[in-house]
């Protein structure tokens, strides 16, 4: 029994020694603290922030866009790690579109804001001729067919007219291989004339030099009295929906309504668009100034429309006629010259775009149009222009991005749109472009089917000389213009949140 307390006592003691041994480690351990080291996210830069705020607030699909959309993106920090990603703004625009050049082909940006300002007023550095390229069957040769001419060009002042013909550039032979170098990379060139005989196309001798300069188009190609048997038919070839034109415009009508015109007839087959607000001056002048007959609606992504409908009530989503062309910074507010037409013949071709189509789509329900030619390009969305402002309208003067977003879909006052594959013609045509008469010419293949019509005369088939010639169409040179088929409203019109 000792023994056992003996030991007992011994092993009690060395448990003792082992606990208060394990507790004196306990004490001297130190743990040291973990130092979080705070990631510091870089501000995005300032052209980036721009694109997507302003593709935020006022795309028209912003809705489809997760990147727009996300509610992680309300975090500065996050939204800064995802801009930051971008070293090309132009990347991260695109990137930021809806199903770019399939559904969206249109918005674009530049690095240079006076790029846009310059292709609002109609103004690039140009020869000033309008053109196709064709070639026969599966040649590599192409040729080409001026359609027509701007006035005060050098082009003009070269000598060359619409139907002229041209084989080289500077003595070589276009194909389809050069031809983007000769005609689009020299300031200064030798165009060599061709005439067809038979089915042969050669060189005839004759060529002109010209240099390109910088220049404004004027878009009102021609305008002229037709006297057609017992009728007085106005024709106006009109190219452009450019404001700084407005008032010409309004002159024109000033003398079909003085000439006391029965019908009219308007030439857009080769007008790409332009200004919403022009095409609302043109439709008052064609059909009414009552500012009580709805023209076009329109439809903004669900902020944006929220936004204005709040502030200015649902009535500013929609555009009347008009009787007055609004004062500008250098001209008065004119009163409108109307013609108060109940019928109205309209030329159109595939280049017949964007405010073209408005014009014919808003006038549709209040008189009769009358489309000669084949199916217009299909467009009936617009944008207007978006620069780094800040809250007092002050462009950032560290960047001089602008772009140009899809910001609007316009319909008619019957709410007709979406017009994907053009708007078809009542009287279908093409035009015979290895025949091509001057504007104006009673025979000229599209204009010959109008004043048929306007008689009350049948139509005749027509065989086109293009289509005797196997001519094939390689390139179109309004592809080559400046941001073509582009419609725009005025962001000023309306008041554009913070």
């Amino acid at each position: 029994m000792k023994n056992i307390l003996k030991y007992s006592i011994k092993f009690s003691s060395f448990l003792f020694i082992i606990i208060v041994l394990v507790n004196c480690k306990k004490d001297v351990v130190v743990t040291k603290p973990v130092v979080v080291t705070p990631v510091v996210i870089k501000e995005a830069t300032d052209v980036n922030k721009f694109i997507y705020n302003g593709l935020k607030d006022y795309y028209l699909w912003e809705d489809q866009i997760p990147s727009l959309t996300s509610t992680k993106y309300l975090i500065k920090d996050s939204l800064n790690a995802f801009l930051n990603t971008y070293t090309d703004p132009q990347k991260l625009f695109t990137d930021l579109l809806y199903k770019y050049k399939t559904v969206d082909k249109w918005s674009f940006i530049v690095d240079n804001s006076a790029t846009i300002d310059n292709w609002i007023q109609g103004i690039s550095e140009t020869m000033g001729f309008d053109f196709m390229l064709s070639r026969i069957g599966t040649s590599d040769d192409v040729f080409g067919f001026v359609r027509y001419v701007y006035k005060g060009s050098p082009a003009e002042k070269a000598g060359i007219k619409r139907g002229d013909l041209f084989l080289s550039v500077d003595d070589q032979r276009l194909t389809i291989s050069n031809y983007q170098t000769l005609l689009f990379t020299k300031v200064t060139y030798k165009l060599s004339m061709a005439s067809i005989t038979g089915t042969t196309i050669a060189l005839n001798g004759k060529s002109f030099t010209m240099t390109a300069i910088q220049m404004q188009e004027n878009p009102i190609q021609l305008d002229t009295v037709l006297n057609i048997g017992n009728y007085k038919v106005g024709y106006l070839v009109y190219n452009g929906f450019n404001s700084d034109y407005d008032l010409q415009l309004n002159q024109v009508f000033k003398k079909f309504k003085d000439a006391g015109i029965d019908k009219l007839v308007l030439d857009l087959r080769y007008n790409g668009g332009g200004s919403v607000q022009t095409a609302i001056y043109l439709a008052s002048m064609i059909y009414s100034t009552s500012s009580a007959k709805i023209f076009i609606k329109s439809q903004y992504n669900a902020g944006l429309q929220a936004y204005y409908v709040s502030k200015d009530g649902a009535a500013s989503l929609n555009d009347s006629f008009t009787d007055t062309i609004l004062k500008t910074a250098t001209t008065a507010a004119t009163p409108i010259n109307t013609l108060n037409l109940t019928k109205l013949y309209v030329i159109t071709s595939d280049n017949t775009a964007s405010a073209s189509e408005l014009l014919i789509n808003g006038l549709k329900p209040y008189l009769q149009v009358v489309n000669v030619g084949i199916n217009t390009a299909g467009k009936y969305v617009a944008s207007f222009t978006i620069k780094d402002w800040d809250a007092n309208g002050v462009v950032n003067p560290n960047d001089s991005w602008a772009m140009q977003p899809i910001v609007v879909k316009i319909a008619n006052s019957a709410g007709v749109s979406d017009f994907i594959n053009g708007l078809v013609p009542d009287i279908q045509m093409e035009e015979d472009i290895a025949n091509l008469l001057p504007f104006g010419d009673q025979n000229e293949t599209l204009l010959k089917v109008v004043l048929n019509d306007i008689q009350g005369l049948p139509q005749k088939s027509v065989s086109l000389k293009s289509a005797k010639l196997g001519l094939v169409k390689v390139f179109d040179s309004q592809e080559n213009r400046p941001f073509s088929k582009q419609m725009y409203i005025n962001p000023l019109k309306k008041n554009q949140p913070n």
